[in-house]
């Protein structure tokens, strides 16, 4: 196991009917709140009652409108307005996309400079304090410091992080994701999925703690999510899948483990492009990276095939065949193409995602920095 430092600050609240009962705790007396949020879905499931409710007696300025992918330019009339009506607590008020884009909103009122350098490697000094009420579970912003933004006029779509970034607080009310479309339903497991993927899918390292973690949370996303599509309003399925995808990518499963994040950098590059949803870019080239990477990972993929799949028979190439195949399968379960064509995309996108790779610097991913832009070509050709 390699040496790490482990930090996650983030208080949960956990469980129906934590809106009412924790929001007005944890926000500071006196704030002015920056409330943030997507489309009008909040207000249809009754979320936004519970909210509103929460906070009488605060001063608060409501901000919708944060896309999918939080554009850059949407963030910045956030910030506007927050500067406007001088609000010093932002809170998050929808899923990971909405999170995200609020701690680049909490990172750009406290920072003097201009906000893109926010984006383009500067780390902030300060950040207004902010927590969030999560709506869709799937990327774990909710108890992590990182986040994604979308520049649409650069076709960039840029990661940032920081410890500042840390939500104070995130309450997740498994009921809140009840009205969600399959489609989502679908987005957040496999977004959860391929987080834990990335953590594990690499070579031995010692960890098996770490590794029996996230095997767990593979296991439980595969008995799970397809009952979530089953049946939306089942409160045991949506506490679990709502706590997998938070404890995905919270900190806790990558301590002490080497990590590939190359199917997320490639596929951040699909979504800048082509708008396709982050989710659904993983589902394309996770079975894709596994198969030309299938040596690298020989060691971790049988016993990915083993102990997540129940794959015990044959030799071990038809094992590991057998374990991408199943992956495959439970995406497409969960209603995600896993093909680059099931996104109307043919041969002649490789070579502009491939400029993408190379432009910012994508040129050594994987944990051995050993998928250079030939081999990201081979992965996105398998994808086709």
């Amino acid at each position: 196991m390699r040496n790490f430092s482990f930090y996650n600050p983030t208080r949960i609240h956990f469980g129906e009917g934590q809106i009412g009962k924790q929001l007005a705790r944890e926000i500071p007396p006196g704030s002015r709140v920056l409330v943030t949020h997507g489309g009008g879905s909040i207000f249809s499931n009754g979320i936004w009652d519970q909210v509103e409710q929460a906070l009488a007696g605060y001063h608060f300025s409501r901000f919708a409108g944060i896309e999918a992918n939080p554009q850059y330019d949407t963030l910045l009339r956030a910030v506007a307005q927050a500067r406007s009506e001088q609000c010093d607590f932002i809170l998050a008020v929808g899923g990971g996309s909405v999170i995200d884009g609020s701690k680049f909103i909490a990172a750009a009122l406290a920072y003097p400079g201009e906000p893109f350098d926010l984006l383009s490697g500067s780390k902030p000094k300060a950040a207004v304090p902010m927590g969030c009420v999560l709506t869709l579970a799937a990327t774990g912003s909710e108890s992590n410091p990182h986040g994604v933004v979308t520049h649409v006029e650069r076709q960039e779509k840029l990661p940032f992080s920081s410890p500042l970034l840390y939500p104070r607080f995130a309450i997740l009310d498994p009921t809140t994701t009840y009205s969600l479309p399959p489609r989502q339903i679908g987005n957040g497991v496999v977004d959860a999925f391929v987080h834990t993927t990335e953590q594990y899918l690499t070579y031995p390292a010692e960890a098996p703690l770490q590794d029996r973690y996230a095997e767990g949370l593979l296991r439980t996303l595969i008995k799970e999510g397809p009952k979530a599509l089953a049946n939306p309003q089942d409160y045991a399925v949506r506490a679990n899948l709502m706590w997998c995808a938070t404890q995905a990518l919270n900190g806790l499963l990558g301590c002490g483990v080497p990590q590939d994040w190359a199917t997320h950098m490639i596929g951040h590059e699909l979504t800048a492009l082509y708008h396709i949803d982050h989710a659904q870019t993983l589902a394309v080239v996770l079975p894709a990276l596994l198969a030309e990477r299938r040596e690298a990972k020989r060691g971790k993929l049988l016993q990915f095939a083993e102990r997540v799949w129940d794959i015990r028979t044959g030799d071990e190439d038809a094992r590991i065949d057998a374990a991408i195949a199943a992956t495959r399968a439970f995406f497409e379960q969960m209603g995600l193409p896993t093909r680059l064509s099931g996104h109307g995309l043919d041969a002649d996108a490789v070579p502009q995602v491939l400029a993408q790779l190379e432009r910012h610097g994508m040129t050594a991913l994987g944990e051995q920095r050993e998928i250079d832009l030939a081999c990201s070509e081979r992965i996105l050709l398998r994808a086709l």
